[in-house]
């Protein structure tokens, strides 16, 4: 028996737009970087407790081809570091075309590039046929070639490729692998696994047996794919696959998505929030929909605030949110207005009521009253001068 981890999907260097450095010297794009690098030292660690013989990377080890040069020095030494051979695959990321990383990447010594489709052995009786992407976007199946011209013998084979699986992608812009010519040489024992990548989710989910098999990307990288990342640990033998998913990823894409109206949603919303455990490795995009009250918008504006300062990223989907403001009786007394600030409440108010407005302009003015509502207390020194001196125009 052959016992090796399938990974793939590093895509190390990724930059994802909705992460940005923080006010207070917080940088979520930073730790996110570091995340995906560090979690090829998990992987390590996994391999070595469960005594895998070397670690398959099937595809799109780095997110392009222009990755800086600190980032792969730190991918590299966090590669030597699994202590166990590891076979990379070039993917669409970082494909074989001219000018490509690989051709400026000096490799540690218990890595190798899968650059042909040569068979490499691995163990005794065991192969390892690599299928690199030579360009970025594929015309053809790479694949079918190459297993079809394979032996039927008693060699144990573990095909490695990139791409989508005929059946799993609605994607028909790229050239998909064809599962027949899989299956039939998995059929007449030319083939005994086929470690694919491309495809950021574990797959199949609930066949431990499945010979063709995605492990899914170490670290999750958008809001289709739930749950963290994963690893597969595989046991190879003359009578087939038995594969392992297992979860080796910190950080989560997640979307949360209510009706509200009641403070009890509020309440529960707020609880929904509470609940994560990780969140500053946690990007949430919520959809709300429904009608609240003004000053139900005030708590809800204060349970976002607060989420958002713990939650690497906590922003509303696009194009998904219809929540509207209803008005009620929100009492500014308190904030001590001077006569103009209470007119611009009044006018505030009027209109995020106004049906004759788009509802984008009256979500501002209810957005505004929030706002307004939330300031702090303005201390006598300031009511004395601002009710003295209201605010000047500046000239047109």
């Amino acid at each position: 028996m052959t016992r090796f981890l399938h990974t793939s999907d590093w895509q190390l260097g990724q930059v994802r737009h909705y992460l940005s450095p923080r006010n207070d010297g917080d940088d979520p794009q930073a730790r996110f970087t570091q995340a995906r690098i560090d979690a090829i030292r998990t992987i390590g660690g996994l391999a070595r407790q469960r005594e895998c013989e070397f670690v398959v990377v099937a595809g799109d080890v780095f997110e392009t081809q222009n990755v800086s040069t600190t980032i792969v020095a730190r991918s590299l030494k966090a590669i030597e570091s699994i202590e166990l051979p590891v076979y990379l695959l070039p993917g669409n990321h970082d494909s074989l075309e001219p000018g490509n990383i690989w051709e400026r990447i000096k490799l540690p010594s218990n890595a190798t590039l899968l650059d042909g489709t040569d068979p490499i052995r691995v163990a005794d009786g065991v192969e390892i046929v690599g299928v690199p992407l030579l360009a970025r976007h594929q015309s053809t199946d790479p694949l079918e070639p190459v297993v079809k011209n394979l032996a039927s013998d008693a060699t144990t084979r573990i095909v490695v490729g990139h791409g989508q699986l005929e059946g799993l992608s609605g994607n028909t812009s790229e050239a998909l692998l064809a599962r027949e010519p899989l299956l039939a040489a998995i059929e007449r024992s030319a083939v005994g696994y086929v470690a694919l990548g491309d495809r950021h989710i574990a797959w199949p989910p609930d066949d431990p047996h499945g010979p063709i098999r995605y492990s899914g990307t170490q670290e999750t990288t958008s809001f289709n794919e739930p749950g963290r990342g994963t690893a597969v640990v595989v046991d190879l033998d003359e009578h087939g696959a038995t594969a392992e998913t297992v979860e080796v990823g910190t950080w989560l894409h997640t979307r949360i998505s209510m009706d509200l109206s009641t403070d009890e949603d509020l309440e529960t919303l707020r609880e929904k929030l509470a609940a994560f455990t990780e969140p500053d490795r946690t990007i949430v995009r919520y959809d709300l929909h429904g009608s609240v009250s003004l000053q139900q918008k005030i708590r809800l504006s204060e349970i976002l605030d607060d989420a958002e300062t713990q939650f690497a990223s906590l922003e509303p989907s696009d194009n998904r949110n219809d929540l509207t403001v209803v008005p009620d009786d929100v009492d500014f007394t308190d904030l001590d207005l001077p006569a103009w600030g209470e007119r611009g409440v009044e006018e505030l108010t009027a209109m995020s009521t106004d049906p004759a407005l788009p509802q984008e302009e009256r979500d501002c003015a209810a957005d505004a009253l929030s706002l307004l509502y939330r300031l702090p207390p303005r201390s006598d020194t300031q009511v004395e001068r601002t009710s003295a001196h209201p605010p000047r125009r500046s000239p047109d």
